[in-house]
Order: structure tokens, then sequence, then C-alpha cells
């Protein structure tokens, strides 16, 4: 299983992105697939997640700005994000976690938000 994650970019304070990624290979039973970001010099943090079931779970800073979706058809993740704030900024990865513990993570794709 490869993640490609995409979408990244330099936005201005309010503005959106749409950060993509796509999974290639077949996923087989339960997971948990959603977004980590990385802020200038801090730790990861999760940012939303999706699992096989549909439970969708959103960090506490995301405050409704941003909405996972996944397009199976395409094999595809979406996370939409509004409002961007400064500290958005950061690189974010896309992660697949395997309910047998496998764990998948994609190169990441920058956002910066700045005016």
């Amino acid at each position: 299983v490869q993640l490609q994650a995409s979408g990244g970019g330099l936005v201005q304070p309010g503005g959106s992105l749409r950060l993509s990624c796509a999974v290639s290979g077949t996923i087989f039973g339960g997971h948990t697939i959603g977004w980590y970001r990385q802020p200038p010099g801090k730790y990861y943090e999760p940012v939303a997640s999706i699992d096989n079931g549909g439970d969708i779970k959103y960090a506490g800073f995301v405050e409704g700005r941003f909405t996972i979706s996944r397009d199976s058809a395409k094999n595809t993740i979406y996370l939409q994000m509004s409002s961007l704030k400064f500290e958005d900024t950061g690189v974010y990865y896309c992660n697949l976690v395997l309910d047998n513990g496998s764990d998948y993570w994609g190169k990441g794709t920058q956002v910066t938000v700045s005016s």
C-alpha cells in the first residue's frame, strides 16, 4: 500500500485548500485513514480521520473548518480546509492504520498560510 498526498500550497489567512491522498493497493479489513500535520518546530499532531465504518474524528483545533471525506471509487481521501489560519501552517501527511497494526505514511504536502 502506498499513499500519495497532494494539494498543499501557499494561501492567505481565511483561504481554502483541498488536500488529496491517493491510495494505491488494496486495503483489506478494518482500517482508519486520515491526516496528520507537523507545524514548524513541533511534533506531529492528528488532524482528522475516517474509518472503514465511516466514523469521523477531528482534532479540537479544527473547529468546524475542515472536512474529511473519501471517494472509494477513486481510492482517495480528501481534506477540505477552509478559514485557514497562520497556525495551520505545516506539512500535512496522510496516514493509514490497519486493524492488524500495519501503519502507512505518505510523503507530506506543505501547507503555508501567510499574508
